[in-house]
């Protein structure tokens, strides 16, 4: 058997003129991953995954050194009955023994807001679209009126010192409207930052992006917003997250999100299949030479845990091919 080692050991590609001229103005060689798998990843399971496994699974991430786990959503259990277990959740990984780890949690309200700031909450995420038709979808509500009730939830969020991640949903292709204008990508992502969000990730939700679509969206976004500011959140529905957040870091970008095992999916969004794979990104980053401080061969450890309780392979390619060389 391979030693653990040499498993692990990520061949460097060649990188491209672009992104290294990118890297050396930036002087940033480092790529924050906000890991969604506890959240996004699990929100679409129909069978209730018990909450201990949820810790134990939030637990073995941080472990690996990811420094952002979404823990859970303050969603009605009516609507997203998964996330129902919120509170125990929310409890319980405030009293993980992992130094500066973050655990945002998604709130759609401010009656989300006010639950999980009774816990202890430190960092919430909120939600909105870029489409007028998903936003009716998935919050019963138009752009505008999302836009009003973040307004509430940033104002408590102020006084209570709570940090503020704000999600654009459907940013480049909408399962009800099609092709999205990315001025209007740009004009919510906008409205968000000036709101207080530090930081706002543009979501592909139904993972209809190319790499050209992506970048046409963040030259408008990053008129608005800081590229600094931004993350990008890809779903692989067309097998072209991977494409599509290498087009991203050409463009500045330095955060992304991603889902162990590429569990996940929307919920309100017909034919989108899971989250990129957090372990195939950190593969991707590391073979740029780019420095992620995650421990990819945890991770995929954390992906085998997972995928086994729910009782099918990971999606993670990079994880079946380590599983592979360990047998």
């Amino acid at each position: 058997m391979l030693s653990p080692s040499r498993l692990l050991k990520v061949p460097r590609i060649r990188t491209s003129a672009k992104l290294l001229r990118n890297l050396s103005t930036q002087s940033n060689d480092h790529v924050r991953i906000v890991e969604v798998g506890p959240r996004d990843g699990l929100q679409n399971e129909k069978e209730i995954v018990p909450t201990q496994v949820k810790l134990d699974f939030i637990d073995r991430l941080a472990s690996a050194g990811l420094s952002h786990v979404e823990a859970t959503s303050f969603v009605s259990p009516k609507w997203v009955p998964q996330m129902g277990d919120h509170k125990e959740i929310l409890s319980g990984v405030m009293k993980l023994k992992h130094n500066g780890v973050s655990y945002p949690v998604l709130v759609p309200n401010i009656k989300g807001f006010q639950s999980a700031l009774d816990i202890g909450v430190h960092e919430i995420a909120i939600f909105g679209a870029a489409s007028e038709s998903f936003s009716r979808k998935n919050i019963n509500c138009s752009i505008a009126d999302s836009l009003k009730r973040f307004s509430d939830v940033m104002e408590a969020a102020k006084r209570n010192k709570v940090k503020v991640r704000g999600y654009v949903s459907c940013v480049v292709g909408c399962p009800y409207e099609g092709p999205i204008k990315p001025e209007k990508v740009a004009e919510v992502a906008a409205e968000m930052f000036s709101m207080g969000c530090y930081e706002i990730s543009l979501g592909d939700t139904i993972g209809v992006g190319t790499p050209g679509a992506f970048r046409d969206m963040l030259a408008a976004v990053t008129r608005t917003v800081p590229v600094e500011n931004l993350a990008v959140h890809c779903h692989d529905t067309y097998g072209q997250a991977l494409a599509n957040i290498l087009a991203s870091l050409e463009q500045g970008i330095r955060v992304v999100d991603s889902s162990t095992a590429g569990l996940g999916g929307c919920p309100y969004a017909k034919g989108a299949s899971g989250n990129v794979a957090t372990e195939d990104v950190i593969y991707m980053l590391h073979g740029l030479g780019l420095h992620t401080g995650v421990d990819l061969g945890k991770v995929a450890e954390a992906g085998h845990f997972i995928s086994e309780q729910l009782g099918r392979p990971t999606m993670s390619k990079v994880g079946r091919a380590l599983q592979a060389k360990k047998k």
